[in-house]
């Protein structure tokens, strides 16, 4: 698709080019051009207006292909889409989402809004939140917190996690469990954190509280 765009802009250029000197060599003849030049000029401006947005997705492919803020292999999350670049075009970038969906994406999409590379770093922070109620042990819900989060090998010593109570919620006393991993690893620690704190609290009688509404009848 790519290639009929570029020839089909060349294949523009170039008769442009040839009418040029056309124009230019009836003009040296002494015939009068100014009508043409101006039906020369209309035309210009509708196949200006019908090519805008495919001038501006070539634009965009370029500053992607020279700043590159991701390469083929990236998970990113651009234009509302999330998923695997495979391969960045001049007018198109085509990305793999998680479950296996081809997604085409006009690179003047891409480049216009934000783009979120979550490959570009080593490292990434898994941020968590887990409640507790009220009625249970802080001290004790923070030591499983932490023996949970240091047993995991693929939990990096530095940056230190951090394991905190973070809010005094309506039913729960809410702690953040922020540890640091490869970026590789940060789905796989996220869900089996989640699964070992709640078999932890299990057995240590820590009740993870659920939303709950009292209903008062008036007899």
């Amino acid at each position: 698709m790519d290639s009929l765009l570029v020839n089909f802009v060349t294949s523009i250029l170039r008769w442009a080019l040839m009418l040029f000197v056309i124009i230019a060599a009836l003009e040296q003849l002494g015939i009068e051009t100014t009508s043409l030049v101006a039906l020369l000029g209309a035309a210009g401006i509708a196949i200006g207006l019908a090519l805008k947005d495919s001038l501006q997705n070539f634009a965009s492919g370029v500053m992607l292909i020279v700043f590159r803020p991701f390469k083929n292999g990236d998970f990113v999350e651009a234009s509302g889409i999330s998923g695997v670049v495979e391969h960045i075009g001049i007018f198109t970038t085509i990305m793999k989402t998680p479950d296996n969906k081809e997604v085409i994406i006009p690179n003047g999409q891409v480049y216009g809004g934000t783009i979120t590379n979550f490959s570009a770093r080593d490292t990434r922070r898994v941020d968590m939140v887990f409640g507790i109620s009220y009625d249970a042990d802080i001290r004790e819900a923070k030591k499983i917190l932490e023996k949970v989060v240091s047993e995991d090998e693929r939990v990096l010593k530095d940056p230190e996690t951090v394991v905190a109570v973070s809010e005094l919620a309506d039913s729960s006393v809410n702690f953040i469990v922020r540890p640091w991993v490869k970026s590789a690893d940060y789905w796989t620690v996220l869900w089996d954190t989640n699964e070992k704190v709640k078999y932890a609290f299990d057995e240590a009688g820590i009740g993870i509280p659920f939303p709950q509404v009292d209903v008062h009848l008036d007899k």
